[in-house]
């Protein structure tokens, strides 16, 4: 990367930073969007409507993240997964999911440098973002490391199950609800016992951190909501009548996205499944032999 390029970053870097703490302050007195009005009109959901589901083809690329396979899904990007564009997913991750507009920013940015494409006129399928150790990383919440199943597309449903079944919390309804403490202690032992026994095991702090960032919108975005999880990540599929959960006026902000993260991150207690781990990795070794 040559100098003029790195100080680009840098410039980019530092600009976002502080648009992003001017939305953040501007979300303090503004009022939110009403319920059932989150979703901007004109783009697909408004008022709780969302395009026909359909589920992905065999020619069809999907990749990791539910959230860009369920927009594909519904046809809110390309059906087909391919020839997406960086401007097309920044702008509708901002309308279906209220995120940001630095948060969708940095983050499209950041893939199309992971790519090595052009943000402003490259294109990418969707499988192409399951670079290991890019974004995609071992451990997750909802996959296999792709040291056992290099699709990481494929979800791996026994996982999602059992994060759905672990939520503590209850909402005024009295449904169940995913808490950041539920996230922390299911990462807790994702790490665990995919160390032991994925010999190919990686984690960095980035994405350690990726992955409470990952979980982080399952309580924010989502509200911890199981029944609408459960639609969303067994099939990748936006519940009808659904909205984001963020109501403030510029979405959530990279700011206030990254204390939900470094909660989640805090909490994580690999050593709390020490046993499990060790079971884990003795029925891993039953299997192979």
């Amino acid at each position: 990367m040559g100098f003029f390029s790195s100080l680009s970053h840098f410039l980019f870097a530092i600009g976002i930073i502080c648009w992003d703490v001017l939305l953040t302050l501007s979300n303090l007195v503004r009022r939110k969007h009403p319920i059932g009005d989150v979703t901007p009109e004109g783009h697909p959901g408004y008022g709780g409507h969302w395009p026909e589901f359909t589920p992905p083809q065999v020619t069809d690329s999907r990749c990791s993240c539910p959230a860009f396979n369920a927009m594909a899904n519904h046809g809110i990007i390309s059906r087909s997964g391919r020839e997406v564009t960086f401007v097309e997913l920044n702008n509708h991750i901002r309308a279906t999911y209220n995120f940001s507009p630095t948060f969708c920013s940095y983050a499209l940015h950041f893939l199309a440098r992971m790519l090595k494409r052009s943000y402003s006129d490259g294109t990418f399928d969707l499988e192409e973002l399951d670079l290991h150790n890019g974004v995609e990383h071992d451990a997750s919440l909802l996959r296999l490391d792709s040291a056992f199943q290099p699709n990481q597309s494929i979800k791996h449903v026994p996982f999602i199950e059992e994060l759905l079944a672990a939520a503590t919390g209850k909402d005024k309804d009295g449904d169940d609800v995913i808490t950041t403490k539920d996230c922390s202690r299911m990462l807790g032992k994702r790490r665990a016992v995919a160390r032991a026994v994925n010999k190919e095991f990686s984690l960095s702090f980035f994405h350690k951190v990726f992955g409470s960032a990952n979980a982080s919108t399952l309580v924010t975005i989502f509200g911890g909501r199981v029944d609408d999880l459960h639609s969303f990540l067994l099939h990748e599929r936006i519940p009808e009548r659904w909205e984001s959960r963020i109501r403030q006026p510029h979405g959530m902000t990279i700011i206030n996205f990254n204390k939900t993260t470094l909660g989640v991150e805090v909490g994580v207690r690999e050593k709390d499944w020490t046993q499990a781990a060790l079971e884990a990795a003795e029925r891993h070794g039953a299997t192979l032999g």
